[in-house]
């Protein structure tokens, strides 16, 4: 690992702790420069593949989840903390399934089920991408299941 600053192979560890069930996060300075950073380490699981609609097979890609996360959270007042521990929770929830090939809707089905925890808004406007709304009635509907 590289200081992000000066790019120093140099680095030291001052603090270290679990952040979350997968997650250690790190507290590192560089000793050329003396600038503090974070760093967060997390197993990566690379035999996951997802199954898209077409039968297509692609590698695990968290920043596709996190980039749909962010999206429905726009403009609204949710951290990046919030959105990263959000997605940790979904990975945790599909590294713990039994088969190393799950199903995009399965995928989505997660993202919908923790953003409806989390917030009804960013729960909406994922779930009008996700699910294709045709029109009003499709979101009334949706609406309505949320009561």
């Amino acid at each position: 690992m590289k200081c992000p600053f000066c790019g120093s192979k140099e680095l030291k560890v001052i603090d270290k702790r679990e952040s979350d069930e997968d997650t250690e996060r790190r507290r590192r300075e560089c000793i050329s420069c003396s600038k503090r950073f974070t760093t967060y380490e997390r197993v990566e699981m690379l035999d996951l593949k997802i199954v898209k609609k077409d039968g297509r097979r692609q590698p695990y890609d968290r920043s596709k989840i996190l980039k749909g996360i962010i999206t429905s959270c726009e403009k609204l007042a949710i951290s990046s903390e919030e959105i990263n521990k959000i997605v940790d929770e979904i990975e945790a929830e599909l590294f713990r399934m039994e088969s190393n090939e799950i199903n995009s809707t399965i995928v989505g089905d997660i993202v919908m089920k923790h953003l409806k925890k989390f917030n009804e808004i960013a729960y909406i406007r994922f779930a009008s991408v996700y699910r294709q709304f045709k029109d009003i009635h499709d979101l009334e509907k949706e609406l309505k299941s949320m009561k």
